[in-house]
């Protein structure tokens, strides 16, 4: 029998190499998590408000416009969010031979934030539609005879009872959008997973890697888990509605 010999060289060369390439990927994968953070906080900052008012679009005593509003999320919510990225990506130049959003990145980002606005607004919306409505009518009726308007009760009464029973599946959204930005790849927007895929098609020198891909789970991981422990103490603070 033959003898299996191992060259430690191999190790050392092995070991030279991650050592060599580790703050290249590192950098990159900085710069794409902060692309990452950058498309998330532009979503919640846009989606939360924008579906408050597409909630009141479904509620709304006008006929009319609760059925358009209620078809429009119908649409949003029953189509994959990587199909509404193409379409609002690629349908102005395509199309409408009307290239709105250029070829750079600060363009795909702009595709990326209006597409992840409007899908998420539609969940949302669906959200506070049912915490609104789970509200008991006779508060309502209560502020009412008090004198109080229509806004002065949503505000004053229903808001802070709407936010604790909508927290928990507005958290889930939350989390579920800090891995869905992965999606914006679709579009070649140069966000986490994109930064460290490139490693293995071949970026800054290196090619056929595909450890910086693990890496990124990490990234998520992390943010997924701050999050957590962000929104977990936010519920706890508004217990006393229970």
């Amino acid at each position: 029998m033959g003898t299996l010999i191992v060259c430690p060289d191999l190790y050392i060369i092995g070991d030279k190499m991650f050592a060599e390439q580790f703050p290249i990927v590192f950098n990159a994968l900085n710069v794409g998590f902060l692309q990452t953070i950058k498309l998330f906080f532009v979503t919640l900052l846009g989606a939360l408000p924008l579906g408050l008012i597409i909630s009141f679009g479904s509620m709304s005593k006008l006929t009319t416009l609760r059925s358009i509003t209620k078809v429009f999320v119908w649409i949003i919510r029953g189509t994959p969010l990587m199909i509404q990225l193409l379409i609002i990506y690629y349908f102005p130049g395509l199309v409408l031979h009307n290239p709105i959003w250029g070829g750079g990145e600060g363009g795909r980002f702009g595709a990326c934030a209006v597409a992840f606005i409007i899908n998420y607004a539609c969940y949302f919306s669906e959200i506070y539609r049912g915490g609104i409505q789970a509200i008991p009518q006779g508060q309502h009726e209560a502020g009412l005879v008090l004198g109080m308007t229509k806004s002065q009760i949503f505000f004053k009464v229903k808001l802070l009872q709407m936010i604790k029973k909508i927290l928990p599946p507005i958290s889930n959204e939350i989390i579920t959008l800090v891995k869905d930005t992965s999606l914006a790849r679709i579009i070649a927007l140069q966000e986490i997973i994109w930064a460290g895929q490139a490693f293995l098609k071949g970026s800054q020198g290196i090619s056929g890697a595909i450890w910086p891909l693990f890496f990124t789970a990490v990234y998520y991981l992390i943010a997924s888990g701050l999050l957590t422990v962000l929104l977990g103490a936010l519920e706890k603070k508004l217990n006393y509605f229970r």
